[in-house]
């Protein structure tokens, strides 16, 4: 079945099927059967997130590779184990409630998809999905059957980002005109594709890991288990993994649709690998809290980002922190969130900057308090926090990721229970994966400019519209 007919027949379900919400508000006494799809690397993290709310039980766990399974196995031997998702959906449906989903990029919708076609809830990994077709298909499946839905974007529930949404939206800058982020982290891959192939290992089914994607030869150490994410059929590069955390608060403050406009300054394609270092700028139409078109540009690879005006900080001769050799992160150091601290001068090594009527506003990435600039001097926003702190009983700061980032995933399962709404779900996921996915399309046209037409899903440029989906290969 190609991704068309997939999405179409998904979709058509939907529309007969829809569930009443009352489905997932399970009685207090109810307990929530859950079921995994990814268990290793990020989607270990998760599970133990997921499994720590005292209503959950672990009912099956799904994974290509038998040593991540084997791992999880351990944690929660009352749960079934499978390799294939689908054939876990045909045995035990009818036990599961809701469903996490912490696969490699390319096969978040696929999964997802049918876990909702089943009528399940699900908790999906960003970015939510590969292909911009599919991110509208996640949408409209999720509210046609009214699901509780939930991207994994847990610093959305982090103290810092809601306090900084609340401030942009009370004003404390004005209607903010430019927003600058940035990440040195890198996800891309600017080498050649590899030659040959290796032996699969006998823990890993290969098949099941390309899933719906083209097939194509191992190699030991290309694709799995965590470089997938530099890798046009597999992951969304740099902007696809921490692009989504960081344009997360500033989409959500200034209530943004998708872009008018997007442009990435980058290498030319080599149609294999991600750019290792972009430059996005894109253009969104005025809302409440923006002038009457927003510049949003985003930096991100090794040295990012480049030196502007914007960034430059009291104190600072230059906007970046002092050059250092560049050294190539491990692959822990890519997949942690945390940022370090740098001190007065230097911008933090992760995080965006708004920039406003009356002033910027810096938000590091993360668990540090924004901070508001005037005339090239900071300014105490401690009454205003303090404010906006008790009028939406934010609570104090907690510095312990531990701690907090169980608060998000927490939030789904309540959410299932009856007892809270997600505040990232797929009607909201869907769009900001979107702009971050025009973002990566951009990235095969570089330095081009790019007309997005929201209504007719659809570029001006029709030679880009081909890279909104990609077929599926049956497996």
């Amino acid at each position: 079945m190609d991704k068309r007919t997939f999405l179409k027949t998904t979709a058509a379900l939907a529309a007969v099927a829809a569930l009443p919400s009352s489905l997932w508000a399970l009685a207090k006494n109810d307990r929530l059967k859950v079921a995994h799809i990814g268990v290793g690397n990020m989607g270990a993290a998760d599970l133990n997130a997921i499994s720590s709310h005292d209503m959950v039980d672990m009912v099956a766990l799904c994974d290509v590779d038998s040593n991540y399974l084997a791992a999880a196995k351990k944690l929660h031997p009352n749960a079934k184990t499978y390799t294939d998702y689908r054939v876990m959906f045909k045995e035990m449906s009818d036990d599961i409630d809701a469903v996490i989903v912490s696969t490699p990029d390319h096969t978040h919708a696929p999964a997802s998809m049918m876990a909702m076609e089943h009528g399940k809830a699900v908790y999906c990994q960003k970015p939510l999905t590969h292909h911009v077709s599919e991110a509208r298909a996640m949408r409209k499946i999720a509210e046609d059957k009214n699901l509780v839905t939930q991207m994994g974007i847990q610093v959305h529930s982090f103290y810092d980002y809601k306090l900084a949404t609340l401030l942009i939206q009370s004003g404390i800058i004005g209607k903010v005109h430019t927003v600058r982020a940035w990440s040195p982290k890198n996800w891309g891959y600017d080498g050649p594709e590899p030659k040959g192939s290796d032996p699969v290992p006998k823990t890993l089914d290969w098949n099941l890991w390309l899933g719906t994607s083209a097939e194509r030869p191992y190699k030991d150490g290309v694709y799995h288990p965590g470089n997938w994410r530099k890798l046009l059929d597999y992951g969304c590069g740099t902007l696809g993994d921490m692009g989504v955390h960081i344009f997360d608060t500033p989409y959500n403050a200034l209530k943004l649709d998708v872009p008018k406009t997007i442009l990435n300054e980058c290498r030319k394609p080599t149609g294999f690998g991600f750019p290792e270092n972009n430059i996005v700028t894109y253009e969104f139409p005025q809302t409440k809290f923006t002038a009457e078109t927003l510049k949003w540009v985003w930096y991100d690879g090794p040295g990012a980002p480049k030196d502007h005006e914007d960034l430059k900080l009291p104190g600072s001769n230059t906007a970046k922190a002092e050059s250092k050799k560049v050294k190539e992160a491990t692959l822990d150091e890519k997949m942690s969130l945390e940022t370090k601290v740098e001190g007065d001068g230097k911008l933090p090594d992760q995080g965006a900057m708004f920039i406003g009527e009356k002033g910027r506003l810096l938000l590091p990435h993360f668990m540090q308090l924004p901070r508001k600039i005037v005339d090239g001097k900071y300014v105490d926003i401690s009454e205003e926090i303090a404010a906006i702190s008790k009028e939406h009983n934010l609570g104090e700061p907690i510095r312990n990721y531990d701690s907090e980032g169980e608060k998000h995933y927490h939030q789904f399962v309540d959410a299932c229970l009856g007892k809270d709404k997600c505040t990232a779900p797929f009607s909201y996921a869907s769009r900001l994966t979107e702009t971050i996915l025009l973002g990566v399309i951009a990235g095969r046209f570089p330095n081009k400019t790019l007309h997005w037409d929201s209504e007719k899903a659809k570029f001006s440029e029709d030679e880009v519209n081909a890279l909104l989906e990609a077929p599926y290969r049956e497996f």
